[in-house]
């Protein structure tokens, strides 16, 4: 019996390396590539452009603020790899007019040719517990992180099916893996990305289009300093038993794994656990993925567990915190 079950494993595994070429995507090589960007001004947004641009990219970078587009392309024309290179800037809001974003692509392709991978990295965070947060963001985040995405992705679907070819980039966040404390208004709109990246890439699949989710960690970025100011103590707690990626590390990751065509990108040993845990029914393009998915899920959930009875743990001792803080200020 066990000789038989050895047998079914070997043959399995020599079938998924028998159709490994079926599932994985050519690489999409960027040397002459136009890249749009969107949330492009700064962060990992701009450090991807940086990256792709070092590869012989050709870039548009979309963001609200001319003023740091302006600053952001002239850090990023210092890395040009030939002088024919060209970073396009275009101030717009992706997330309040589609109309509007379907005008600014179309000029970009004009100017910069057909573009062969979208990079939606315009967001924000506000976090706070629940019955904190102001009832219109909630609103205003899902506009901005998950429309912000619809939009420009909903411009360039067009022509990529037209050219079979393309990649589409969500950059989500670990918050878009797990609920945590503090961030019932953000994670939300970061889950749904995970939803319509699944959904579109089974659509354009047979187009050679593929869609990549990043989820990045905590990064040192301006966004990020930004929300530090107005966090939750739980949640500041929550985010320090892991490490800050620099938003260099991050770019470099997410942009390999989109040429490479991978439905996931994470970073660290942390995001790797979570994307193997939330890998569900996603996409694969890879033989290993599967397989280390299959080996891993057992002790990984093992492992999550002890993670979550730690976050609870903290959310706890704050609790107990603070009601003892106001019991004695009021017993003043």
């Amino acid at each position: 019996m066990l000789l038989l079950v050895l047998a079914f494993a070997v043959a399995f595994v020599l079938l998924l390396y028998m159709v490994s070429p079926l599932i994985s995507p050519k690489a999409l090589k960027l040397a002459g590539a136009h890249v749009v960007v969107t949330g492009g001004s700064s962060g990992i947004g701009k450090c991807i452009a940086i990256e792709c641009f070092k590869q012989g990219a050709f870039i548009t970078l979309v963001a609200r603020d001319e003023n740091k587009l302006l600053r952001a392309k002239k850090e990023i024309e210092m890395n040009a790899i030939n002088d024919k290179q060209v970073v396009l800037c275009i101030s717009v809001d992706v997330s309040k007019d589609y109309g509007q974003v379907e005008n600014v692509i179309k000029q970009a392709q004009e100017k910069l040719g057909p573009v062969d991978m979208l990079v939606n990295c315009a967001g924000f965070s506000i976090p706070g517990k629940f019955e904190d947060v102001d009832i219109d963001c909630f609103g205003k985040l899902m506009e901005v992180n998950y429309l912000g995405s619809v939009y420009p992705s909903r411009a360039v679907i067009h022509t990529m099916k037209e050219r079979r070819m393309g990649r589409i980039v969500f950059v989500s966040s670990q918050a878009g893996q797990v609920g945590l404390f503090g961030y019932t208004a953000y994670s939300p709109t970061k889950f749904a990305l995970r939803g319509l990246a699944e959904a579109l890439q089974m659509e354009v699949k047979p187009y050679n289009i593929y869609i990549t989710v990043a989820y990045p960690p905590d990064t040192d970025t301006p966004g990020f300093q930004e929300e530090n100011k107005v966090k939750p103590l739980e949640t500041r707690l929550i985010s320090e038993t892991s490490n800050i990626c620099q938003a260099e590390q991050v770019a470099r990751l997410i942009v390999k794994d989109a040429t490479q065509g991978n439905f996931n990108s994470s970073v660290g040993s942390d995001g790797y656990m979570l994307s193997s845990l939330t890998c569900g029914m996603s996409p694969v393009t890879s033989i290993t993925e599967v397989l280390q998915q299959v080996v891993t899920m057992g002790l990984f959930r093992i492992i999550a567990l002890f993670y979550l009875g730690s976050f609870d743990s903290i959310v706890r001792r704050c609790m107990i915190q603070r009601e003892k803080s106001e019991h004695e200020y009021k017993s003043k």
